[in-house]
């Protein structure tokens, strides 16, 4: 997740500490790091990214919707407890439905204290949520970013996340096992790849220069293929990747595609099924504030490959979409 500029929007009403809901397209909500979680239960799809921040102070937001084209919101998801440990860089937060409940993996940061994913829990999609422990779960010595949940086939819970290139250099995507609860890391992190294994990728930033691994995310195929989408920047801006495990297994080893699956100075991707279990992918596009918006693109699975196209929205959700979403 790279932050040419850290965004700070103010929604609404600074004096009074409300936030204004609003209906909105898709378009024109301005985010990086998109997170779309469907909940069958309710019918909506719900919303979540980086580049709010609460009247009040830092934290997390959240928009919902019944169609992908109208957003109601945003709504608090996650206001900053007294005595939270972090004061900033409140950066890409996914939240994921975990034996009933729902956890948000998010990325935290504190003066003198390493960037790390910390756990929060919700009992619903829209929160409110709160830490399920005193800090990150990623490694204290460690700058780390975008930690996401990975469920592999016995039911054990991993947690993927990237070991930022701002101190390692060549960005790395490690891997740790999480306890049943997700209170904790069992054992050591385990590195899966480095940035410069893929053939595309070239140094960024000012000096010191490093290789980016950023906002990695997990999706088995109906074939049972492994895949992981990550980005980092090659020539022309930022991209989006994709890479499978040759075993099958989330510890690898990962094969890399020659070229980006998304070239158009985006990333950040995840997957999602809508309702009607159409493949989606939605990433943040360009990688330039103050324009970066959430673009939403179909998927076709065929044997290993993805396929993706822009989304355009049918005439019925259109109809739909013109009431309460």
């Amino acid at each position: 997740m790279i932050r040419m500029v850290w965004i700070t929007m103010l929604i609404a009403a600074a004096a009074t500490g409300n936030i204004e809901p609003t209906r909105k397209k898709l378009e024109d909500i301005r985010l990086r790091d998109p997170y779309i979680l469907p909940v069958s239960e309710d019918g909506k799809y719900y919303l979540y990214g980086t580049g709010w921040r609460l009247p009040d102070g830092p934290g997390f937001m959240v928009y919902w919707s019944r169609n992908l084209d109208v957003w109601e919101g945003p709504f608090a998801a996650f206001r900053r407890p007294e005595q939270f440990w972090s004061d900033r860089n409140y950066w890409a937060p996914e939240v994921h439905r975990y034996k009933g409940k729902y956890y948000m993996f998010a990325s935290f940061k504190a003066q003198d204290i390493c960037r790390g994913t910390q756990i929060l829990m919700s009992e619903k999609p829209s929160g409110p949520f709160g830490p399920i422990t005193d800090g990150p779960v990623t490694p204290s010595n460690w700058e780390c970013l975008d930690g996401t949940l990975y469920i592999d086939k016995a039911g054990r819970p991993w947690m993927v996340f990237c070991h930022e290139w701002v101190q390692v250099g060549d960005g790395e995507i490690c891997v740790i096992a999480l306890s049943e609860d997700l209170k904790k890391a069992v054992g050591e992190p385990v590195l899966l790849f480095r940035a410069s294994e893929s053939p595309w990728v070239v140094e960024f930033g000012k000096k010191p220069r490093g290789r980016v691994t950023d906002g990695p995310f997990l999706h088995e195929t109906s074939d049972g293929v492994l895949m992981m989408l990550w980005s980092s920047f090659g020539n022309g801006g930022y991209k989006l990747a994709v890479s499978r495990s040759e075993s099958g297994e989330i510890t690898g080893p990962w094969k890399h595609e020659q070229k980006p699956i998304y070239e158009n100075d985006g990333g950040h991707g995840m997957l999602f099924r809508t309702f009607e279990r159409k493949l989606m992918l939605v990433l943040h596009q360009p990688n330039r504030s103050p324009n970066e918006r959430p673009r939403l693109f179909t998927v076709v699975e065929k044997g290993d490959k993805l396929t993706i196209s822009p989304y355009i929205m049918s005439r019925s959700n259109r109809g739909r979409a013109e009431g309460a979403p």
